[in-house]
């Protein structure tokens, strides 16, 4: 299973789509990759951590770029916090941690939420449309995990003031690229199990 979330497991929305996928789940861990700079002492952690644990279960941090990325697949649930998408696209890679998230996507729950719905999905395009300064790395293959063949936008709310012409360019981009997005809210996501894609709004 991938949830595709704006900031997390954020609403009773979404946790109430959860629980009931989490029998005989015991523990999850919190991935803080994306933020390259704070890593664990990013300020959404004591929040995330507290999601998981009302869900009752332990929880871990880790992070691809020191840890060895095969111990993602003793947890029954990973979710991955946000940051810079392109950072965590080419940590992913160097790490050579894609077919592990692949098993996890396919026999476990993985959670993506901001920068990693993109990473986690087809392509960076889009994310690339608004904030091309973020990639910092200079990746030329735009190309994504794949996990999912849906496109996301996260914090639609949030950025729609801060961004010029943020839903004028996002409708342009559907257009030119013949695809569909979903926009989503803080609170929101999208639960994709076997193909089905169900839509949740807080």
């Amino acid at each position: 299973m991938v949830i595709l979330c704006s900031n997390g497991l954020s609403s009773n929305a979404i946790l109430s789509e959860i629980k009931p996928h989490l029998v005989n789940s015991y523990n999850a861990l919190l991935v803080v990759t994306a933020d390259n700079e704070y890593k664990a002492k990013n300020y959404h952690i004591p929040r995330c951590k507290n999601e998981l644990t009302e869900l009752g279960l332990s929880v871990e941090i880790f992070d691809i770029d020191t840890d060895d990325v095969d111990e993602m697949l003793k947890y029954d649930m990973v979710e991955f916090i946000g940051g810079n998408p392109f950072y965590l696209l080419n940590s992913i890679r160097e790490h050579h941690a894609e077919p592990i998230l692949k098993k996890i996507a396919e026999n476990r729950i993985l959670i993506g939420w901001s920068a990693a719905v993109f990473v986690f999905g087809p392509t960076l395009e889009l994310v690339n449309e608004y904030s091309p300064e973020m990639n910092t790395w200079n990746i030329k293959d735009l190309s994504a995990l794949g996990l999912s063949t849906i496109e996301v936008l996260p914090h639609y709310s949030k950025f729609i003031d801060r961004f010029e012409r943020f839903e004028e360019r996002c409708k342009a981009y559907e257009e030119r690229k013949s695809t569909q997005v979903i926009r989503l809210n803080d609170g929101d996501a999208v639960v994709i199990e076997r193909n089905k894609v169900k839509i949740i709004r807080a």
